[in-house]
């Protein structure tokens, strides 16, 4: 789908808060809130807007703990092992990689006994799992899920 520059405000202000009525969005580009609906509506049916979530602080659900992990997988394995993780309570991002790693993860756990049972109870017990090593995130001075909306920022 090719993307216009009123497309891309309407993005825009979503990312900045998808709850944002169609209205105010309207009113900021000046179009109509019926014209921003059907491009939304559209965007979405193309693909371009996956969805709209909560974004939940890991720390409210007794998270305590937040890690990276590297995983190698068995030559061949790769599709089946990427199934399995979907499953396991804590594993929160899933990426299919180049270099050292095959899998990068980003995991969750209450506590490091939690994070040590999701690694050696869980994951290396895996058909397919060869090694990991586990990151430990001690911060996260910076995080977004905004993608530069004019392709010229990148």
């Amino acid at each position: 789908m090719e993307l216009d520059d009123t497309d891309r405000e309407i993005l825009e202000a979503l990312q900045e808060d998808a709850r944002t009525p169609f209205s105010e969005i309207a009113r900021r580009i000046d179009m109509s809130s019926a014209t921003v609906h059907d491009r939304v509506n559209r965007m979405e049916d193309a693909g371009v807007i996956e969805g709209y979530h909560a974004k939940v602080d890991p720390k409210a659900l007794d998270y305590g703990i937040s890690a990276v992990v590297g995983l190698q997988v068995e030559q061949g394995q790769e599709q089946d092992t990427l199934g399995r993780l979907e499953d396991v309570p804590g594993v929160q991002e899933v990426h299919l990689t180049t270099g050292s790693w095959d899998v990068l993860m980003r995991v969750y756990a209450q506590d490091a006994d939690r994070l040590r049972e999701l690694m050696f109870d869980n994951i290396a017990q895996m058909d397919g799992f060869a090694r990991s090593q586990t990151m430990v995130i001690l911060g996260t001075p910076y995080e977004t899920e905004e993608l530069p909306i004019d392709g010229s920022e990148v």
